[in-house]
């Protein structure tokens, strides 16, 4: 699955460490998911959209 969580995150004027903090996981969770190295769980990736502002749908991508 990809994302597009860095940008959103920038545009906001987040740090991965602020993110991390907002989220309740590691900075190192921040980093893998947007590398697109670990899909969050349903609870996360809801959790990362509504932090983000964008609909669940907007922020994760199935691999085509």
């Amino acid at each position: 699955m990809r994302n597009c969580i860095k940008e959103l995150r920038k545009a906001r004027g987040l740090r991965q460490e602020d993110l991390a903090q907002l989220l309740g996981v590691s900075r190192q969770t921040v980093v893998a998911m947007e590398n697109d190295k670990y899909d969050p769980t349903l609870s996360l990736a809801m959790k990362v959209a509504r932090l983000l502002g964008q609909p669940v749908e907007c922020v994760f991508f199935p691999d085509e």
